[in-house]
């Protein structure tokens, strides 16, 4: 998929959305978790919980635009990418950039940006990239198992953790099928820093702002965990399309669909976020 299949949409574009079309022809989504919604909401907002609206996409009005929105962005991308992949006649699907934190004018301080790669890579970079992307995933989900205390979320967190390795040699050994003198995977891996952050933050520094947020932190690291998640499948999801060969595109597709996987994961575990 070289054009994601729903788009995002600023506060401002969001306002003057609002404005110009018919209360019928679209619907405002809030995937946030029940107390989040009952202390303050977008107006008009139909509520449906992340972890109920991938267990039941029918709760979605169907043949109308859908706008998803969240507290900061990372619940409604995955929103968004998820249900762009049904089969159901849905309008155009958005996700607010921000989430409502960016309506009410506000910003989460040190919130981290996910990288952004580049389409236009070569292949063989692309494949450093995956990988690269995958040993990040792992570093932050190990980190969170060291320093934060989540205990509900342990056994998804280290189940994650190990799928990111499993991950990065997957792409490794099908790497090694196009290039044979490429470099052996544990010395390839060891060599990668797992800088899935752009803006020049190191995740050290980044873990450092999450234990900061005192409101919400659960949840803001679950918000984080599913940027990098979504990041990933539309990563893989952009090699499937721009490889010719069927077995690289069946390889890129069956990690895509992990990815998938691991973000409906992460939206069933927001109950435990206390």
């Amino acid at each position: 998929m070289v054009d994601s299949a729903f788009k995002d949409i600023t506060v401002e574009a969001l306002r003057q959305f609002v404005e110009s079309r018919k209360e019928k022809d679209y619907t405002i989504v809030d995937v946030r978790q029940p107390v989040e919604y009952v202390g303050g909401h977008i107006p008009g907002a139909k509520f449906i919980p992340l972890n109920d609206l991938v267990s039941d996409f029918s709760k979605l009005p169907q043949n109308k635009d859908l706008i998803f929105y969240c507290h900061s962005g990372g619940r409604s991308v995955a929103a968004a990418s998820m249900v762009s992949e049904e089969a159901a006649p849905y309008g155009i699907i958005y996700n607010l950039v921000g989430g409502i934190l960016a309506w009410e004018g506000k910003t989460v301080k040190g919130f981290p940006k996910i990288q952004v790669f580049d389409r236009d890579q070569e292949p063989s970079d692309l494949l450093l990239t995956a990988m690269n992307l995958e040993k990040g995933a792992w570093r932050f989900y190990v980190h969170i198992l060291e320093n934060f205390n989540l205990a509900s979320m342990v056994p998804m967190l280290e189940t994650l953790s190990k799928a990111e390795i499993g991950h990065a040699k997957t792409i490794y050994g099908f790497w090694k099928t196009v290039v044979p003198e490429i470099r052996p995977f544990d010395e390839l891996y060891a060599d990668l820093e797992g800088d899935i952050l752009e803006g020049g933050e190191s995740l050290t520094d980044v873990f450092d702002s999450l234990k900061n947020i005192i409101d919400k932190q659960c949840l803001t690291i679950m918000e984080l965990a599913l940027h990098i998640e979504y990041t990933a499948f539309d990563l893989y999801r952009t090699m499937a399309e721009n490889s010719k060969d069927q077995i690289a595109q069946d390889v890129f597709l069956t990690l895509a669909q992990a990815e998938k996987g691991h973000m409906r994961m992460l939206a069933r575990s927001l109950d435990q976020c206390t």
